[in-house]
């Protein structure tokens, strides 16, 4: 029992002095405009106005968190030179759907806003992700105004969490694109071989590019959300020629090619009760796996080619602006009234706290 992924090769491009600059550069303005964005704009779209709407609520948080999240393609595809391409199905934009990837390294989900920029989701993205991620500062702010939902992994403690946010999510008007990784975990060559080896002793299919899912959290989703959904989308990730890091995708070294598959699937192909599902996403993910060989082997998905590139003029555009509004509001707070440093200390307050206490204003009128 072993991987058939590929072992690690030589770097796509070399670490050089003026690639770590532009990477840490880019973290830099990455962290700022988020901070920007979050204290000045999503703070107001995110609480006052959700007392009073949280369908307009999550409208304006999705357009102002969409342009920083747009900032991530742009800095992959344009500046670090990644080709990004696209296969499988061809999705119709602007669909609620929960989506489900297989979980190659700790920077999949961003790659997922490079398919969600082209669909118009990109700021409806919505991830389950491990709570540790939320404490992050700054970030882990931001997904809480953007309602990440954080879990533990373990379903006895996720379960209440998790159906209580699902709930929130019901509304068809309200834009959604919910990620999940039913791996529940990154991969490794060491938790293949004990996933690999739970397969064995419970005659499961033995799997060697992806681990087995786990399937609660799935079926939670689907069975609190398939009355307001369109489709389940069945998305694939493979990397060429070596599977990054953070830092490789912050640096630009690796990797030179991300390669994402997209299956649509309709609700009524999905079957409705609990065992069912877990067999059906069981095979779901053995189709993975075998089409993952293949993508070893051959370097490529089928039917590639279903989506077109980036626009350079609109992430560009778009870059502007968000630096427009990030040296407006510095200037402001450096400049002007001390009653601007007082705000900016009682948002990241709040901020701080509401994301460690998971505090979330309820509607004033439904």
């Amino acid at each position: 029992m072993e991987s058939s992924t590929p072992k690690l090769k030589q770097r796509h491009r070399a670490l050089t002095t003026l690639r770590v600059i532009r990477g840490v550069l880019c973290l830099i303005i990455l962290i700022l405009t988020a901070f920007v964005l979050l204290v000045f704009f999503g703070f107001w779209t995110a609480v006052p106005l959700r007392f009073f709407s949280l369908h307009h609520s999550r409208n304006g948080t999705a357009f102002f968190f969409g342009i920083w999240i747009a900032l991530w393609p742009f800095w992959f595809e344009k500046l670090n030179k990644t080709k990004v391409v696209f296969s499988g199905d061809i999705v119709p934009p602007k669909e609620r759907v929960l989506l489900m990837a297989n979980h190659r390294t700790e920077v999949d989900w961003m790659y997922l806003w490079d398919l969600a920029l082209r669909k118009g989701r990109e700021g409806a993205i919505r991830y389950i992700l491990k709570s540790s991620l939320m404490k992050m500062p700054v970030f882990g702010w931001v997904f809480h105004v953007m309602e990440f939902i954080p879990v533990e992994r373990k379903w006895e403690a996720d379960e209440s969490v998790m159906c209580k946010m699902l709930s929130s999510f019901k509304d068809p008007q309200d834009p959604l694109w919910l990620a999940v990784f039913p791996e529940g975990t990154d991969f490794t060559e060491q938790k293949c071989i004990r996933s690999q080896t739970y397969a064995s002793e419970n005659g499961l299919p033995i799997l060697k590019n992806v681990l087995l899912p786990k399937t609660k959290g799935f079926y939670a989703c689907l069975e609190k959300l398939k009355d307001s959904l369109d489709a389940v989308y069945d998305v694939t990730i493979g990397y060429r020629h070596n599977c990054p890091t953070f830092m490789d995708n912050a640096y630009g070294i690796d990797p030179s090619e991300v390669h994402i598959h997209v299956e649509r699937i309709s609700l009524s192909d999905i079957p409705s009760s609990e065992d069912e599902v877990s067999s059906w996403l069981m095979r779901r993910f053995s189709l993975k796996d075998q089409m993952l060989s293949d993508f070893y082997a051959l370097g490529r998905f089928p039917r590639e080619g279903t989506e077109v590139g980036l626009s350079t003029v609109k992430c560009i555009l778009n870059f502007i602006f968000v630096m427009i509004l990030t040296a407006t509001c510095m200037y402001l707070l450096f400049f002007s009234s001390i009653w601007f440093k007082v705000y900016v200390y009682l948002v990241c307050a709040y901020m701080a706290s509401a994301t460690y206490f998971d505090i979330r204003p309820s509607p004033i009128f439904v």
